[in-house]
């Protein structure tokens, strides 16, 4: 009798939960392989969105030096419309990704990847700026579904232990994609840059025709064979999936009939089982984007140029990627080690320490400074504000950027993920086209000091919200793979 086999047996009396611990146990190498080649595959998608956010700085210097060669004109205003309007764009585009996303995770990103590409290449074709303002938005729609997605299928195929480290790596294949941008962006015209682009959405196509759909989708449209090979694959060939499998099958089950049994589709929608995650996603969406992390990515060397008096700008607005990066990689390392909670209140006391520095050294150059016509500060002191904002984008990217994506797909149950996550997704990009509109306006009148003493006072409320509503998912199984699931249904969450 193999080994497994007097397993079985002698697990006879120990709970479900312990029993899909113990059967991962056996093969978790193997099976974690697999799981980190699947999240790599799909992690090509944040890549090429990295690429399209780094594309638009070099891309627009571009653009304005070559009306010298005779090529259209593209006014300041006209490249801040270029800029937002993938902002805008994503805001539809996370409604029809979650639309799409019921259809399967994978077979949506196999259905947009080629047609990003295109949209790049028409991109590169580009002789105006009208055509060039409908590609951004056509491009921000799609990167939007890309990004939504490629989170829910990490969450979906990974087990506890090392979820959030994944979730981790979309954000750092990003981050090496706004660097590679920044990076090529010196050397090439915004056409040459644009085809660059165009070519990431080919390798995340080829590489997700060898990864399989997440389980929990294909159980949820009823393809359980298909659902066993999937979770086969991900956990190893020799890993037993069978309590895992049946787990799932009987939660999902029971959802249906749980929500076929409410009175009403109302009283669903405005059960605490959607509306709690939808307020705690769409809260952290909000606190990430008007703590000031976009206005730093759109604006970084207008802002340095005001701030820095020997210091090049340029410079340091590079050195802010670099360590934007560095922070996500420590951040996949902590995050399930330490938690959510404590890097999300790490981060937001951070940000407000950060932020408010920045808002007061902003404030000494512009009134106290110039209205007491002092001499220039010492060159020294050009590390004061780049040490706020390498802080502020440490706690940034140390938590609240990687955690509230990963908790839009830990939070909602599988029957409301596609919807939630639209709803959370979209929120989060209207909240950031409204930002970056915004912020110039606010900085005419209460100034750049005003502006970021703002900001810090957001990221205040942020550290409160996160104490007083943001739960711990650390180590909890998502709820169709949770044994305890069933028994949770019958509290209104």
């Amino acid at each position: 009798m193999s080994e497994k086999v007097i397993l079985s047996e002698k697990m006879t009396n120990i709970t479900p939960e312990t029993r899909i611990m113990m059967m991962r146990s056996d093969d978790s190498r193997q099976g974690y392989r697999r799981q980190v080649l699947a999240a790599l595959a799909v992690s090509l998608g944040p890549f090429a969105a990295g690429l399209s956010k780094g594309y638009m700085s070099p891309a627009i210097a571009s653009m304005q030096e070559s009306r010298l060669n005779g090529s259209f004109t593209v006014t300041d205003q006209q490249a801040s419309w270029i800029a937002s309007l993938s902002l805008l764009g994503a805001l539809f585009g996370g409604i029809l990704g979650g639309m799409a996303m019921r259809s399967g995770r994978r077979r949506v990103l196999l259905a947009v990847a080629l047609p990003y590409t295109l949209a790049w290449l028409a991109t590169a074709l580009s002789t105006s700026v009208d055509m060039i303002s409908v590609t951004s938005f056509c491009g921000g729609m799609i990167v939007c579904c890309i990004t939504m997605i490629t989170q829910v299928y990490v969450t979906e195929i990974a087990v506890p232990e090392i979820r959030g480290c994944l979730s981790s790596v979309l954000k750092i294949l990003s981050q090496i994609g706004i660097l590679t941008s920044f990076s090529l962006g010196a050397y090439l015209n915004w056409q040459q840059l644009a085809l660059v682009v165009a070519a990431a959405p080919i390798l995340l196509f080829l590489a997700l025709l060898f990864v399989p759909e997440t389980p929990s989708s294909l159980l949820l449209r009823g393809k359980e064979e298909k659902a066993a090979e999937a979770l086969q694959w991900l956990r190893g060939p020799d890993a037993d999936i069978r309590q895992e499998l049946a787990t799932i099958r009987t939660n999902i089950l029971a959802s249906k009939q749980f929500n076929d049994g409410r009175a009403g589709k109302l009283k669903v929608l405005l059960s605490k089982r959607l509306t709690r995650p939808v307020l705690i996603t769409c809260g952290l969406m909000f606190f990430q984007r008007f703590t000031g992390a976009h206005v730093f990515n759109f604006y970084a060397v207008p802002m340095f140029k005001k701030t820095f008096r020997t210091m090049s700008p340029h410079g340091g607005a590079i050195a802010i990627s670099v360590v934007q990066l560095v922070a996500s990689c420590v951040s996949g390392m902590l995050i399930d080690s330490v938690g959510r909670l404590p890097l999300l209140m790490v981060s937001g006391f951070m940000m407000s320490i950060a932020l408010a520095g920045f808002g007061s050294y902003a404030y000494y150059e512009e009134v106290f400074r110039n209205t007491l016509n002092l001499t220039p500060v010492e060159p020294g002191y050009d590390w004061i504000p780049l040490l706020c904002v390498v802080t502020f984008t440490i706690a940034f990217s140390l938590g609240i950027s990687p955690i509230s994506s990963l908790l839009i797909g830990e939070l909602f149950p599988l029957e409301y993920r596609s919807t939630g996550s639209a709803l959370a997704t979209s929120f989060s990009h209207l909240c950031g086209f409204v930002n970056v509109k915004t912020a110039a306006d606010f900085q005419d009148h209460i100034g750049l000091y005003g502006l970021f003493w703002l900001y810090a006072g957001i990221s205040v409320l942020c550290l409160l919200f996160v104490v007083l509503f943001v739960p711990e998912t650390k180590g909890r199984e998502i709820d169709e793979m949770d044994p305890k699931y069933v028994e949770s249904l019958c509290i209104n969450r």
